[in-house]
């Protein structure tokens, strides 16, 4: 009936003039606008050249109609604001593309096969890298050793990366490669795997030591840094996002250039926002900052040609990229979290009072807010435990001191155990978790065992944080989740089912409406973009995703299965199933 009302007015109106007529108006199916605490319904959607310009009763509708203007029936179907993606690694999933993929290996043995056949397929003078293993889902409980990974090429480059992304193993001829040798101390926040003999390497590599022998890894150029981009690019938008993060570029020597490479040739269908990796911060900086320097607006007006026009203005972006933020890791994973108390059971190969692992220096971290606190660039910083997290606040208060509070918005990358008095001390400072709602399948069953009952009830407190009114976000991390679905994060989210079908921290699940606004208006916020994205209201970008089912009228179990139909940005279809 809907439908055939809107056919009616477009038949009828001459109300609109070319000025205010709408490109296309939808209706037919629910309308969330994600505005506001509580779900809130339109009727109809209006769109003109790429902003959403009505959002409202259907016979109002009426006023943006003219003789171009395209009726759309949702037929049913969901409409959303795009999802936004608040913590990924998206130039990274995208050089993956290229890579083995090594998700669900039974042990060692498949492992080494898989790599085999991508040695087949790599060129001679490339690194041959796999992605995805989990060495405590392996038969050996154990990453494969260099004299393993020696089967599958031992004259190249032979590297693979779990799925964490915080663990490896190289064989020898990539530890020659990066110029690692047995006399090479281990880096702070990291360690190689050594033989009796305390020097010999044996292949595994933790943190700053994987980061090491990667960062020596052949650029992608050409035709490859476009396949990085586009593949990426093409997997996020099926999955309804329409604005893409990659938090830490410089994981990759190349990573810069395949970004510049992306703006040059305007390949980018989605917005991208780059927070530079932390390590070797002056040169990463200095290189991340390239994405705006080369293009400066002095220089002959490049930066306004290479500018894509942006129906908001948003001249943060350049082709779609954004230099958003800096990336700190402060801790690792599950495995090598940094807490103020020891794991309860310590993970393998661990002994005595195991902590975790303290990445960086109090001085670096303090140095970098001194000097970015009191400017736009955000800081991001990776935690898992609460000792990472002890540190960032103490740096903050201390840029606090002297430079007073600011509208920042630092972000608490993971934030996956923390204590009451750090929560309160979030709430003075204004940071942001970003819930790795999707580790809770993967890892949750770990999480109970090594950090016991009271860390992991409470992990990833987002009940915590809705009760007390701050903000939080979820966020896929992929590649480290294998697939960066933002409907699994929200399912995750509010059921908080682990592997084994355990409820992990029942007291921290949340209902299915704000786990929508974590990816979507809350998520606007914490890249302080809400003034143009994250909701479905007049003057924001027409960034849309529709959905076969409403994820607040399904069974909560099977909000994952949702199916993404088509994503709009900017009032242009960049996926349709």
């Amino acid at each position: 009936m809907r439908f055939i009302l809107l056919t009616l007015l477009l038949f009828v109106s001459t109300t609109a003039t070319a000025a205010d007529m709408a490109d296309v108006i939808y209706s037919g199916g629910d309308i969330l606008t994600m505005r506001g605490p509580a779900p809130e319904y339109v009727e109809s959607l209006a769109v003109k050249d790429g902003r959403i310009v009505f959002a409202g009763p259907l016979v109002d509708a009426r006023t943006f109609i003219g003789p171009g203007t395209k009726a759309v029936n949702l037929g049913g179907k969901t409409l959303l604001p795009g999802f936004i993606d608040t913590h990924g690694h998206f130039v990274y999933f995208g050089k993956n593309l290229v890579d083995a993929n090594l998700f669900g290996c039974a042990d060692v043995a498949e492992l080494v096969a898989r790599m085999k056949k991508q040695a087949e397929r790599t060129p001679a003078d490339g690194w041959i890298v796999g992605f995805g293993y989990q060495a405590r889902g392996m038969k050996e409980g154990r990453p494969p050793t260099s004299a393993e990974l020696d089967q599958v090429a031992a004259d190249r480059p032979v590297m693979v990366v779990d799925s964490s992304g915080h663990l490896g193993a190289a064989n020898a001829a990539a530890f020659k490669a990066a110029g690692i040798t047995a006399d090479t101390p281990d880096p702070t926040g990291g360690q190689f795997a050594r033989g009796p003999d305390g020097k010999s390497l044996l292949g595994p590599m933790e943190e700053t030591a994987l980061n090491a022998v990667r960062s020596k890894r052949p650029p992608f150029t050409g035709e490859l840094a476009a396949r990085a981009i586009t593949g990426a690019a093409d997997v996020w938008a099926s999955h309804g996002q329409t604005t893409a993060m990659e938090a830490g570029l410089g994981l990759g020597n190349d990573d810069i250039g395949i970004v510049l490479h992306a703006i040059d040739e305007k390949l980018l269908p989605i917005d991208l926002y780059v927070a530079a990796k932390d390590s070797a911060l002056d040169d990463t900086l200095a290189a991340a900052y390239s994405v705006a320097s080369q293009y400066n607006p002095q220089a002959g007006g490049v930066v306004e040609k290479l500018r894509a026009a942006r129906p908001d203005l948003d001249r943060r972006y350049v082709n779609r990229v954004r230099l958003g933020g800096v990336k700190f890791w402060l801790d690792g994973s599950l495995d090598t979290a940094w807490f103020t108390q020891p794991y309860t059971e310590n993970p393998p190969g661990k002994t005595g009072a195991f902590a975790g692992y303290r990445q960086i220096p109090d001085e670096v971290l303090d140095g970098v807010f001194e000097k970015y606190w009191p400017t736009e660039l955000q800081i991001h910083m990776h935690m898992n435990g609460d000792a990472a997290a002890d540190q960032a606040l103490t740096a903050i208060a201390k840029a606090v001191q002297k430079h007073g509070m600011r509208d920042h918005r630092p972000v608490f990358v993971h934030a996956t155990w923390l204590r009451i008095d750090q929560i309160e001390k979030i709430r003075a400072c204004g940071a942001v978790p970003s819930f790795l709602t999707a580790g809770i399948i993967p890892g949750g069953d770990a999480v109970v065992k090594l950090w016991g009952p009271e860390r992991s009830a409470g992990a990833m407190a987002a009940r915590t944080f809705l009760r007390s009114g701050l903000p939080f976000t979820f966020s896929h991390d992929a590649p480290v989740s294998p697939v960066p679905s933002i409907l699994a994060l929200v399912d995750a989210g509010v059921n908080r089912l682990s592997g084994s079908g355990k409820v992990v921290g029942p007291d921290e699940r949340i209902p299915p409406y704000d786990a929508l606004r974590a990816v979507t208006a809350t998520a606007a916020y914490q890249l302080k973009e809400e003034q143009s994205k994250g909701t479905l209201e007049p003057g924001k970008l027409a960034d849309l995703v529709i959905l076969d089912r409403n994820p607040l009228k399904v069974e909560p179990t099977t909000i994952k299965d949702i199916v993404v139909v088509e994503t709009i940005k900017e009032g242009r279809t960049v996926y349709s199933r």
